[in-house]
């Protein structure tokens, strides 16, 4: 071992050297950057400080650069790992990035300083603004997608590794932030502070072009340690803690063992430890491991097992110094220090720096020393290779791959096809920050002829079923569906923007001071006046919706506090909330109602109290009553089938009601009936119901005296005040429904009658073995689901049935399952309807959502509560999936008007979200899949989890025919198994998605035709033309774009991309110009 302190190496001031608070080197190893009280940044070149004493280098340069942005002190400097940056902070609050310019250096040292003239040309390229404090710390992401900056203001700030713009503030520390570490794998960073804690954070590593309206439920708090630093002192500069490279632990500084000064060695998953090193006399500011693993013996020596790994254990090795002065280095195979070394500054040590290859250690001093201590081979053991390190983070799920290299031309004309979306997409970004978007998109609306320019693939499925669809490139404007010239219409008068109103009714909404004076509350506009800001906004997700559709995968929703249903209070409680005083009685200046409230609530009663506009006041006992009373909502329970009795399921019937309302609005959907939603002139024309359709059931009164001798039951359909027709039926009513092509009433006999829209029966009465429970329709389809469990489904307009009924038994039995040792409700059904194919939709109440294949023959679960935990993917929010709409306007064909099965797999997510939380499930299953992540064995867990759950998104949308969403689950599914680099996957899904679109036309024979009960394009090996709805050439250059820019697949995709045609023409474009 050797110290190495050259004189020339040092932040020098006129009378004394200046205190150096960082360090760090380079990712290549060959430049020091120091920073200090001077308010420089200086690089300096490592061959430079090894060969001191050779004689051959008093010539060549030794400061490389140095930068004097910052207007203070510098506290931090680091490197980014792949080198391209370099980042500063200081105590004026800033963060300098830097990078190095290839140009040279175009200016000399600056007049009148003693400074070096520099070598290397560092320009500063961003200054962010974000900390309200000193900025004491700063750590790269180990793929360099993520800069986080800490500070005295308390706060966590992640900042882009791309754009470096700000991506998320984090508030969750008590006092000064002083150190930061990353995790080698990835999955983690953790942070120290004054508070006497450390702090785990779990993030997933942001795209290029990430927002933070993007980023808001990434960068999660995980766990906090604070038994090693319970009595710790406050006086410590730094608190640099350090991420071993195995992944396997932290050393955190500042910690104490009883009375004594330690670091704490905190393990990985469970966060916690019982290892510390001690020996410091003073409190530890800096740890950091040395980025290598090492062995006792050299490479040479080692025993190799048959895929020429080490059998031995590698060790890791630690340096740690601080307030004493002095320099420990430790190594796991060791209880003892293997080298101290005292006195190595007249002050304290406050910043230590490996180089990349193990064999040196660079520390910096507040009396201005910076030296370097070099290691011989052997004196800590021997480096291992860096495939060591990446074989021993591979149980923690990390992917930190290269990018590779492309093998062809092709390739490289593939990825650059590809990354031209992702380019859009942030010039996009860069102006809507600039404020510019609207104005863009109108221009180019006005300035681009519509003959000429390229269109994307329409967005609601426009292609025709029938032939090849044209290349993307030749594709052109369509206004109606369908492909071919636009045509042209007439412009639509501009509808009146309800934000716009919203905003001029804020502006004017008064409020009156305590005097009683009148004032107009001052609203804040921005610039852009009334109009939509393209900023992304949690108002305007649900609009932007249909065109920006996000496939980042979503962080999973934090479930670690059960939710039970109800707050303290009952439903008042959860309506009014519970924050509410009691009134002020009169003669009840002591409070003695709220004594006596209190004192019930603590012997563990819940007082009844009424909700009044006063306020809470306890429940008076109300008179009997007495008198003609109102009809009540029901009149009686409905009287049930005998053979419930024996049925494997009973299922509640519903109570015989007085009336029954159905309405449906102008374009057939069921509205809201009049005089239920409120003042009638306040409702919107196009939610105004068209049609009213009404069931009144007749009192119990018998006209004979005998009690089957009732009035019959009064059918009535009217538009607005105006009947339309008039029916009677002998049996009381239960439920009904309809829409513009039938209606549909289910009897307390277990039959039911369906009319026309004219009101003619079209067919006889349908006789079931029990009551109806459920009855719903969706456009020629009707449901019914019995009292025993009994699934029907008919096509009215056909009179006919797709499949046999069907028993809701293997779903709720399912459901049973499912349930713990404890007591619990049992599952049942929250919601039953049919989508525009005729098939079951069933959500349950234990969050599960299941649809009846009648290809399969068989139920199968879309959507359960495993995904709602496990899977980064689930969409705890409406938007973006949420609100899948079709896109048609008023003048397209009755085909694409409506979207087959649009929301079906959102709608049964968005049950099994609220379902789980109102049960607390989910608390379990959060706990479960926190422990499997720290466990041996399950390293890819979450991922794999991820990716199920696209394929189960992906199955059920191609199941179901829901053409829009299976183009968005594709295109997620694509990036995810692109970016994971699961080669065997990527082909079989090309395969797929090729299908039969280039089979010879002699092979077309052979091929398997059709059952009836299948349907066309819903299989992936099938020969015909379209996938979902979608022609299976666009959906295939959309995936093989996606995968375009991933190099270790080009292998895989270059193929298929000249056999689409892709890469073709611009290679033969290029041929054209050589020659």
């Amino acid at each position: 071992m050797h110290i190495i302190k050259p004189v020339w190496l040092t932040h020098g001031g006129e009378k004394k050297d200046f205190e150096v608070y960082s360090c760090d080197v380079s990712p290549d190893g060959s430049r020091l950057v120091t920073a200090a009280g001077d308010g420089y940044v200086r690089i300096w070149s490592t061959d430079a400080i090894y060969n001191t004493s050779n004689p051959e280098y008093v010539s060549k340069p030794k400061q490389l650069a140095s930068m004097s942005n910052h207007s203070g002190t510098i506290h931090t400097v680091r490197f980014s790992p792949n080198g391209k940056y370099l980042a500063s902070g200081a105590d004026d609050k800033i963060v300098c990035i830097y990078t190095l310019d290839s140009n040279p250096p175009s200016h000399t040292s600056t007049f009148g300083s003693n400074e070096a003239p520099p070598v290397e040309n560092w320009r500063t390229i961003r200054r962010l603004i974000g900390h309200d404090n000193d900025v004491q710390d700063l750590g790269w992401s180990y793929d360099s997608s993520i800069l986080v900056s800490v500070g005295l203001d308390s706060k966590v700030v992640v900042w882009s590794g791309h754009t470096f713009e700000k991506l998320k503030t984090i508030s969750v520390h008590q006092s000064h932030v002083k150190g930061i570490t990353f995790d080698p794998a990835n999955k983690h960073f953790a942070t120290a502070s004054d508070d006497r804690t450390v702090r785990i954070f779990r993030f997933t590593s942001p795209p290029p072009n990430a927002t933070a309206h993007d980023q808001m439920n990434n960068f999660m708090y995980e766990a906090t340690i604070s038994a090693p630093f319970n009595n710790s002192p406050l006086t410590a500069y730094f608190r640099r803690c350090s991420w071993s490279p195995d992944g396997m632990h932290i050393a955190a500084a500042n910690a104490v063992n009883g009375p004594v000064s330690s670091v704490a060695i905190i393990n990985r998953g469970s966060w916690d430890g019982d290892i510390n090193l001690i020996g410091h006399e003073a409190p530890v500011e800096v740890c950091a491991f040395s980025p290598r693993l090492y062995t006792s013996q050299p490479p040479n020596q080692q025993a190799l097992d048959n895929q020429g790994h080490s059998l031995q254990n590698p060790v890791t090795v630690i340096a740690c110094a601080g307030g004493d002065k002095s320099l420990s280095v430790w190594i796991t195979s060791n209880p003892r220090p293997i080298v101290v070394a005292q006195e190595m500054a007249a002050k304290a040590i406050s910043d230590l720096a490996w180089t990349p290859d193990g064999r040196c250690l660079f520390a910096t001093a507040l009396d201005g020393t910076i030296l370097a201590v070099r290691f011989e081979d052997g004196d800590l053991g021997y480096p291992m290779a860096m495939e060591e390190n990446e074989k021993s983070l591979t149980k923690f799920g990390t992917n930190r791959r290269g990018a590779g290299i492309a093998e062809t031309t092709d390739g490289l004309l593939l990825e650059e096809k590809s990354k031209a979306g992702e380019i859009k997409g942030v010039e996009g970004r860069m102006g809507a920050l600039m404020g510019d978007g609207h104005a863009t998109a109108e221009n180019m609306a006005k300035e681009t002829p519509a003959s000429s320019a390229p269109a994307p693939a329409p967005t609601n499925g426009t292609t025709p079923a029938a032939g090849p669809s044209p290349a993307a490139d030749t594709q052109k404007t369509q206004t109606n569906g369908t492909t071919g010239v636009a045509v042209p219409t007439a412009p639509e008068p501009e509808k009146p923007d309800p934000y716009q109103a919203k905003l001029e009714r804020l502006k004017q909404r008064p409020t009156y001071t305590k005097d009683g004076k009148k004032r107009i509350a001052p609203l804040l506009v921005s610039g852009a006046g009334g109009a939509e800001s393209s900023l992304p906004q949690a108002r305007l997700m649900a609009s932007v919706s249909s065109q920006v559709k996000s496939d980042a995968p979503q962080s999973i929703v934090d479930l670690s506090k059960p939710f039970d249903g109800l707050p303290k209070g009952g439903l008042p409680a959860l309506l009014f909330g519970n924050k509410r005083k009691l009134a002020q009685i009169e003669d009840d200046e002591e409070g003695h109602t709220e004594k006596r409230v209190a004192l019930a609530s603590q012997n563990g009663a819940t007082p009844i109290l009424t909700n009044t506009l006063d306020g809470l006041l306890p429940a008076q006992i109300q008179p009997p009553a007495v008198g003609q009373q109102p009809t009540p909502e029901f009149i009686r329970p409905a009287v049930t089938n005998p053979c419930m009795a024996i049925s494997q399921l009973r299922l509640g019937v519903p109570k015989v009601r007085n009336l029954i309302v159905r309405a449906i609005d102008s374009t057939g959907n069921p509205t809201e009936p009049p005089g239920t939603s409120g003042d009638s002139s306040t409702s919107s024309n196009k939610n105004k119901p068209e049609l009213v359709f009404e069931a009144r059931n007749p009192s119990p009164a018998s006209l004979t005296g005998r009690a089957a001798d009732r009035e019959p039951v009064r059918i009535t359909l009217s538009r607005g005040e105006q009947p339309l027709w008039q029916d009677f039926l002998p049996k009381t009513a239960l439920l009904a429904t309809g829409n513009s092509t039938f209606w549909a009433v289910a009897c307390e006999d277990a039959s039911i009658y369906v009319w026309t829209p004219a009101g003619r029966r079209i067919l006889n009465a349908l006789v079931l073995e029990a009551q109806p429970v459920i009855l719903e329709c969706s456009g020629p389809w009707l449901l019914s689901i019995s009292a025993v469990g009994m699934c029907y489904v008919w096509n009215i307009k056909h009179l006919s049935s797709p499949h046999p009924p069907v028993s809701l038994q293997p779903v709720l039995d399912a459901a049973i399952h499912t349930l713990g040792a404890h007591p619990a409700a049992v599952p049942a059904i929250s919601n039953a309807r049919v989508n525009s194919e005729g098939r079951i939709i069933v959500a349950l109440s234990n969050g599960e959502g299941y649809s009846y294949s009648p290809t399969m023959y068989t139920w199968q679960r879309l959507s359960e509560a495993w995904w709602a935990v496990g899977s980064q993917y689930w969409n705890t929010t409406d938007a973006p999936v949420g609100n899948l709409q079709s896109t048609t306007d008023s003048q397209q064909d009755q085909q694409t008007k409506t979207a087959v099965s649009a929301g079906i797999i959102p709608f049964l997510e968005r049950n099994t979200t609220n379902e789980t939380l109102l049960r607390g499930r989910a608390y379990f299953l959060q706990r479960l899949i926190k422990v499997l992540l720290s466990r041996e064995g399950y390293e890819s867990f979450e991922s794999s989890v991820s990716i199920a759950h696209l394929e189960n998104r992906l199955a059920a949308a191609l199941s179901l025919g829901a053409k829009e969403e299976f183009r968005l689950y594709l295109s997620m599914y694509a990036k995810r198994i692109g970016a994971e680099g699961l080669k065997v996957k990527v082909e079989e899904l090309l395969k797929g998605l090729i299908g039969g679109l280039f089979e010879e036309e002699g092979e077309t024979g052979s091929l398997r035709r059709l059952s009836p009960n299948e349907k066309e394009g819903r299989n992936w090996q099938e020969d015909s033309e379209t996938l979902c709805g979608w022609s299976r050439e666009v959906l295939l250059k959309e995936v093989i774009l996606t995968f375009g820019k991933f190099r270790d697949l080009q292998r895989v995709t270059v193929p298929y991309a000249k056999l689409l045609g892709v890469v073709q023409d611009e290679h033969e474009d290029g041929d054209a110009m050589e020659t």
